[in-house]
């Protein structure tokens, strides 16, 4: 437990995900950031309670992030082919662009923190870093459904 709060710490002290918006030319603040990686992400348009259950976080948060993004041209609604009534969101061409620079700039950045690592450490971190996300999610499933809670609250975590 130590060494995660240190990492977190240490992450949020450098202001990693700011200086990666910075990087990636852009002025948005992090909960803009996380929605428009979020929706970059996704395999398809998300409806804005998809985006704050992935996000985890409240739809209120998400429909003013999605609103500003709009605004801005990084995201456009789109009507849900399902429901007439409910719209969908995704990216626009300069809200993919935007998405993948702001990406670029924190994998360049963890590379660089790793780049003297061995291969196999850099492999074995990518795996275990993995496997921990799938248990962590898994457990956390598992106890949202035991309790009936269905997610959300809180602000995002760092995208990336």
């Amino acid at each position: 437990m130590p060494r995660l709060a240190q990492l977190s710490n240490a992450l949020s002290r450098g202001r990693l995900p700011e200086r990666a918006a910075a990087a990636a030319g852009l002025s948005l603040d992090r909960p803009a950031v996380g929605v428009l990686v979020t929706l970059h992400m996704a395999d398809r348009p998300l409806r804005i309670g998809e985006i704050a259950e992935r996000m985890q976080v409240v739809g209120p948060h998400v429909t003013r992030q999605v609103q500003e993004l709009e605004r801005r041209g990084l995201v456009r609604r789109i009507g849900d082919p399902h429901d007439r009534r409910a719209s969908l969101v995704e990216p626009t061409p300069d809200g993919a662009d935007a998405a993948d620079r702001y990406a670029a700039s924190l994998v360049g950045w963890f590379s660089e923190a790793v780049a003297g690592w061995s291969d196999q450490d850099r492999n074995d971190l990518g795996r275990l870093l993995g496997r921990l996300v799938d248990d962590v999610t898994a457990r956390m499933n598992r106890l949202d459904q035991e309790t009936g809670e269905t997610g959300g609250g809180g602000e995002p975590p760092a995208a990336g």
